[in-house]
């Protein structure tokens, strides 16, 4: 699953949520499948609810996010999503991502009129981009070191 959302958290939101991800977060370090926890209902009884580590350590996430006044959503990692999500996550405009599915560059199928692509497929693509950025900033480096064109310090 991917972690978003439209609604920013208030201030008291975000600090609750960055405090509790701390203790939560302590609490998730076990070699055990799942952890108790205690729920209070509205007339505050305490009942206690097992839940599985790993739905624990995204709740960690999602906090985190939340304490970082980030908004948070969950997706399904099987998903799929429209063209305007997938170019929203992308940070692209909508034109953009339809050419780079004519492209072939991320599989998708249709709905209907309507192009459908997998989460999984757009976060695969994401990462291929991110990895070929990164390569070429590393390429660059290298090059401004070999030429001497790295930052210089003036001398007095």
């Amino acid at each position: 699953m991917a972690v978003m959302s439209t609604l920013l958290p208030s201030e008291e939101e975000a600090t609750l949520a960055k405090l509790s991800s701390r203790e939560l977060a302590a609490y998730v370090e076990t070699a055990a499948a799942s952890q108790q926890v205690a729920i209070s209902d509205k007339e505050g009884r305490l009942h206690q609810v097992e839940v599985p580590v790993s739905a624990l350590r995204l709740l960690v996430d999602i906090l985190i996010e939340l304490g970082d006044g980030n908004t948070v959503k969950l997706i399904p990692v099987h998903a799929e999503m429209t063209t305007q999500e997938a170019a929203d996550m992308l940070g692209m405009s909508r034109p953009t991502l339809i050419k780079i599915l004519d492209e072939g560059h991320i599989p998708y199928h249709r709905s209907g009129n309507r192009r459908k692509v997998k989460y999984k497929d757009v976060m695969h693509y994401k990462q291929a981009i991110d990895n070929k950025r990164l390569q070429a900033l590393n390429e660059l480096s290298e090059l401004d070191q070999a030429l001497g064109l790295g930052c210089r310090v003036p001398h007095n």
